[in-house]
């Protein structure tokens, strides 16, 4: 079927980052619980954005958000409409008891717990690639908040999501009484949003540090050719998977593998500059207290930071390892140090009590707060 323009201008709709969209839909939700409002008077949203952008960390990241403020438990449903029929959203018809009348078996997705300390969230994604009947289905469920017999809870808030036309995704025409039930967004690729998540989510320091330098690499989809590997969030996250499942110390030995995702022009230029811009000694040196060579760059002090971060949290109750670290950064510039301990207080304020911090602290206090 050939792919039709959809009737939306994204040009005139407002474009935020993934932390700005998780700022703004969890905002509402908060603020309609705590006034009672009913989710169904609600808009349902529409995040439109180019693939690998975010749009799922999105939706799982609002969910955590709104749990976090209102201290109910929270369900994300994931629905990929691409891969649904209609009557995969209706349920399959059988016979009553009587044999007189067909009713519907009820599908998994409405498998809700409708109780009030539970916030249900339906997300249908790839809606814009699903096919008009499939459409036609999620306009019943957005628009009356059913489909066929079945109801969705008072509970369950509903999100969709779809790549743009303009990125050469296919995309059926969204009927319009569709496309004004939504509130739309755009999602935009922001690194110091994706930044924070990263470090959240402890993505390689070697990538987040990398991009940190070249921002402009987080993201170079381009519509216009036919390259299958390039770079956008979803694919720098997945090099990070390769790098902590392979525990690779030699970056050229696992560049073919990085080339698949992000293109080998950039995978050249990313193995280059972990090669030859940042010495970073071996992690388990550090926390074993054998490292004695401290890197000699800003970058490399700043990757060494992320590296001995990345372990702390990977492997809390190792004590030790923990003091060889706070020890080893004494030997850095005093603003780095600073740095490292803050990021440390950032997820345990206790760090700051140890007293391999505190005496530090009294004669460096003007790093750390000033």
């Amino acid at each position: 079927m050939t792919k039709q323009q959809i009737p939306i201008d994204n040009s005139n709709l407002c474009s935020l980052s993934v932390s700005g969209i998780v700022d703004s839909i969890s905002d509402l939700l908060v603020n309609a619980l705590d006034n009672s409002v009913p989710f169904k008077d609600l808009p349902a949203i529409m995040l439109w954005g180019m693939p690998g952008v975010g749009k799922s960390q999105a939706v799982r990241a609002i969910a955590d958000r709104v749990s976090q403020k209102t201290r109910k438990n929270t369900r994300v449903v994931d629905v990929r409409l691409l891969l649904f029929n209609p009557i995969d959203l209706r349920g399959i018809p059988v016979a009553d008891v009587t044999k007189s009348f067909a009713i519907w078996l009820k599908p998994k997705l409405f498998d809700m717990d409708p109780s009030s300390d539970v916030v249900n969230f339906l997300f249908l994604d790839e809606i814009s690639a699903a096919p008009p009947s499939v459409q036609s289905a999620a306009y019943q469920i957005t628009l009356d908040r059913v489909i066929g017999e079945h109801k969705l809870p008072d509970n369950c808030y509903v999100i969709c999501a779809g790549n743009r036309t303009t990125d050469r995704s296919v995309a059926y025409k969204m009927p319009k009484a569709l496309a004004n039930r939504l509130c739309h967004f755009v999602v935009e690729s922001d690194f110091v949003s994706w930044q924070k998540w990263a470090k959240s989510k402890n993505i390689d320091y070697r990538v987040v540090e990398f991009l940190s330098k070249r921002r402009d690499l987080l993201t170079n989809f381009d519509a216009s050719n036919d390259d299958v590997a390039f770079a956008t969030p979803r694919s720098w996250e997945m090099v990070s998977n390769i790098l902590s499942a392979g525990n690779f110390s030699d970056l050229e030995r696992c560049f073919p593998l990085i080339a698949g995702l992000v293109g080998s022009g950039i995978a050249t230029e990313f193995v280059a500059w972990c090669k030859t811009n940042a010495f970073v000694p071996d992690i388990d040196d550090i926390v074993k207290g054998r490292a004695t060579v401290v890197p000699k760059t800003t970058d490399g002090l700043y990757a060494t930071v992320q590296l001995m971060l990345h372990y702390i949290t990977s492997h809390r109750y190792d004590e030790n390892g923990l003091e060889n670290c706070i020890e080893y950064s004494k030997r850095f510039q005093p603003d780095i140090t600073a740095s490292f301990f803050k990021e440390l207080a950032y997820k345990d304020k206790n760090i700051l009590m140890r007293r391999s911090v505190s005496d530090w602290l009294k004669t460096h206090s003007r790093y750390f707060f000033g």
